[in-house]
């Protein structure tokens, strides 16, 4: 059950967005877009609920109600900034906007410092919502699941660091210009 609800937040977060830029781009209604686009954040808070609730209710945990603390993190940490990387693409698209512009060298170097940075604050939710729900449902044999996801946050997070530190070592190279007549 949980699971249907985790992959409903997660359509329902893809369709608020693209819902909200469609209406911003296409439709030219701003105050509609920023409501499709707030919307995102409160599927995060329907997820927390509905995963709390079965939990109490008497379920016992499972890898599923891990996942759904883990999306809880990552769309707190990197929600944000999807709806910009959508937004950039949709501009350019639909509305005559920049085309995104892809870093390298050491701006990309930042950005995947900035990326393990993002995804420290994922891993620190997660297992903030992880704590959570141990502690409201107060059945640690029924909980046991949830503490499995703890050394899953810290590979995430190891996976990330190793990525910041290799483009830090050999960073990403400029995008050769092709030249005409050669």
């Amino acid at each position: 059950m949980i699971l249907t609800v985790v992959v409903a937040c997660e359509i329902g977060f893809w369709v608020a967005v693209l819902a909200g830029l469609a209406a911003r781009y296409l439709l030219r209604a701003r105050r509609l877009s920023t409501v499709l686009l707030l919307a995102a954040p409160v599927i995060d808070a329907v997820l927390l609920v509905a995963t709390a609730l079965h939990l109490r209710s008497g379920a016992t945990a499972s890898w599923e109600h891990g996942l759904a603390a883990l999306y809880i993190g990552f769309s707190v940490a990197y929600g944000h900034r999807l709806v910009q990387w959508a937004d950039v693409r949709f501009a350019h698209r639909f509305a005559g906007g920049p085309a995104p512009v892809k870093p390298t060298g050491a701006a990309y170097t930042r950005a995947c410092w900035a990326d393990v940075g993002r995804t420290l604050l994922a891993a620190l939710v997660a297992g903030g919502v992880l704590a959570g729900l141990v502690a409201w449902v107060d059945a640690p044999d029924r909980t046991a699941a949830l503490s499995a996801v703890y050394p899953l946050l810290a590979v995430i997070v190891g996976i990330e660091l190793l990525w910041a530190v290799s483009y830090t070592i050999w960073p990403k190279a400029p995008a050769q210009e092709a030249t005409v007549g050669r």
